[in-house]
């Protein structure tokens, strides 16, 4: 609050003070009051009001002062509320009272959204658990009746089931925090159950798998890990186009970290492509063309490795094969 502001907001009263100064100073005169003594109220009257505007300013400009820099303080400013004292004048209550209103309000709001997003996660998790039970019975079924029309059929629902899979890590991912486990990991173990889950299909497409130096050790989640493994392997196996198809997995140590890369041979991505490749619901040109594409695997995988503190990233060429790499930070536990 700045001082010719301030006077600005005040300028009305001023003006009346000075029009029943002026009154009052004829009033006077006209009771053949000495002219020194009128003029001795009129500057009384002045330098009182002047003494009362500073007090005033000064009371209201530090606690407004203060106000804000509690406010420049916080890293999230809705909690203004919970550092905010109440002010001593009259605007200074108005105005702490309407924080205070406001921020109740806002809390509600979350308390009630949070409550409802939670609700909405029961759900899809009591939703994925049913569905999953007709489709263990198809996939039952379809190994029993092997033929053209039932391996068809195997291979939408498949589809299906990587769906819902993304459906159910979507809902959790917003609340990761609260739904992992961090604990020392063999890199392996993930791998090799991804490879287990997509042998069909890879075995179908004769994709040559070449898995290297992967017997690594980190601190993370071994089911995040394996999820996000199982979306990039899935993605490299839906754009293999070659006779001759190769998926590379293998490890390196960087410094004290390890990177794990997934490489292909298969049809890749421009450079438009790779740098929208994490944007939510993003198809790209292969996903538009094929039809295969949701635009939800590789963003929810740079989601949780986000959320994981993990390090993801693409490098790809048309027509030559794509490359996901995935930076492991190892945890100080380990070093022991």
């Amino acid at each position: 609050m700045r001082m010719v502001e301030y006077f600005k907001e005040k300028i009305i009263f001023i003006i009346i003070n000075i029009i029943v100064l002026i009154i009052t100073s004829y009033l006077l005169f006209g009771l053949k009051v000495s002219s020194s003594a009128i003029i001795l109220i009129g500057i009384l009257n002045f330098l009182a009001s002047i003494c009362f505007f500073i007090c005033d300013y000064l009371r209201k400009s530090t606690y407004f002062k203060r106000l804000l820099k509690k406010l420049d303080e916080l890293d999230k400013k809705y909690f203004i509320a919970d550092v905010a004292s109440e002010g001593d004048f009259l605007e200074g209550e108005i105005l702490f009272e309407i924080i205070e209103q406001a921020t109740k309000s806002m809390k509600d709001d979350i308390s009630e959204a949070v409550r409802n997003s939670t609700d909405y996660k029961e759900y899809i998790e009591l939703w994925v658990h049913e569905i999953k039970t007709p489709i263990a019975t198809c996939k039952l079924l379809i190994e029993n009746n092997e033929n053209e029309v039932t391996e068809s059929i195997g291979d939408e629902v498949s589809k299906v089931e990587n769906y819902i899979e993304q459906v159910l890590f979507y809902a959790r991912s917003n609340v990761v925090e609260k739904d992992y486990l961090i604990k020392k990991i063999n890199l392996k173990d993930p791998i090799n159950s991804v490879i287990r889950k997509n042998s069909n299909i890879l075995i179908e497409k004769q994709v040559k798998i070449d898995i290297k130096n992967v017997d690594k050790l980190v601190y993370c989640d071994s089911k995040w890990v394996e999820f996000i493994l199982g979306q990039i392997v899935s993605n490299s196996i839906k754009y293999m186009d070659k006779k001759e198809s190769v998926l590379s997995i293998y490890g390196e140590n960087i410094g004290e970290d390890v990177l794990l890369k997934v490489c292909d041979n298969g049809i890749g991505m421009d450079e438009k492509c790779v740098i929208k490749a994490f944007e939510k619901g993003y198809t790209g040109e292969n996903g538009r063309k094929l039809g295969k594409s949701t635009g939800m695997g590789l963003y929810l995988c740079k989601k949780l490795c986000d959320k994981l503190g993990l390090g993801i990233s693409i490098i790809s060429r048309e027509n030559e094969g794509t490359e996901v790499s995935i930076l492991f930070p190892i945890n100080d536990m380990l070093k022991f």
